[in-house]
């Protein structure tokens, strides 16, 4: 995959920096029912604008965990959030750390009808790197958050509880 080919600029036709240049995502299929837009989209005005190993990195996450649950599971899957800049990832309340794995396309945040089933269906027929149930109750997350690295996978299982407001999390 080549990023210009991703990518097109919009606006005036010079060379400009990807700073100065408005970015339009084109509709990349990165798997039969993933797209590229639904990985990157974000309700922030800030950019969100992969790189192209990023976007290698999505297509792991895609090929590797998301498009084989979806396949499991039968039915579509919503993808709340997948990559992140570091500027998205601030302003939404994700990690401090530089290394998120949003912000290298490595994470997202899942959600259908019945959540606690995607969870069960990750956590025991697919690799992943980190599983985490994200508050919700003891029947349900209110999301999870799955993530893949083409380097290590510690298939590290984790519930995040809000208490007293601060998200904590415990080794499930």
């Amino acid at each position: 995959m080549d990023f210009e080919n991703n990518y097109m600029r919009v606006g005036t036709g010079r060379d400009l920096s990807l700073h100065a240049c408005q970015l339009s995502t084109k509709k990349m299929q990165l798997s039969k029912n993933f797209t590229l837009e639904e990985l990157t989209r974000t309700h922030s005005k800030l950019p969100n604008i992969p790189t192209q190993a990023d976007i290698e990195r999505l297509q792991a996450l895609v090929n590797n965990v998301l498009q084989p649950l979806r396949d499991l599971y039968g039915k579509a899957i919503c993808v709340n959030s997948g990559y992140r800049s570091q500027a998205v990832n601030r302003e939404q309340g994700g990690t401090s750390r530089p290394l998120s794995q949003h912000c290298k396309g490595e994470a997202a945040d899942i959600e259908v009808v019945d959540n606690g089933l995607l969870f069960r269906l990750i956590r025991t027929h697919l690799p992943f790197d980190q599983l985490i149930w994200e508050a919700g109750n003891d029947y349900q997350p209110a999301w999870v958050h799955v993530s893949y690295s083409t380097k290590r996978n510690r298939k590290q299982v984790l519930r995040m509880k809000v208490v007293e407001g601060k998200k904590r999390y415990e080794a499930m």
